[in-house]
């Protein structure tokens, strides 16, 4: 195969962790760029939520220590879809993970049955 994907994940996440053995059981190339250490800035965001075709609050990691301690259950409702973005782009722990990246498609979180669309 001779497409290279770009896969955002946390090292120590679990879900990562499967998608990644996912990956590699399937024999899919990738690029693999850790979401801490790299954050997605507020131009990448952008463009993978143009091609993911989902709405805004996907990308967030809802079940995260950060977004909880920030209440953004409450604020994203009346935050813009511009200040969302540049949010997201303040840490990479707001951003749920992981995230494949192809030319022309965007899966965020790791869901086995949309992943098998990469083969």
């Amino acid at each position: 195969m001779d497409k290279k994907y770009l896969f955002i994940c946390y090292p120590k996440c679990t879900t990562c962790q499967k998608a990644q053995k996912w990956l590699a059981d399937n024999g899919i190339a990738y690029e693999q760029r850790n979401i801490k250490e790299q954050n997605p800035t507020e131009a990448e965001l952008t463009n993978w939520w143009g091609k993911s075709k989902m709405p805004l609050r996907k990308f967030f990691n809802t079940s995260g220590l950060l977004y909880k301690s920030l209440a953004l259950k409450d604020k994203l409702p009346t935050m813009s879809e511009t200040e969302q973005l540049s949010l997201l782009a303040t840490d990479g722990m707001l951003v749920k993970r992981p995230i494949i990246i192809t030319d022309d498609k965007v899966l965020v979180g790791f869901k086995e049955q949309e992943w098998e669309a990469l083969k």
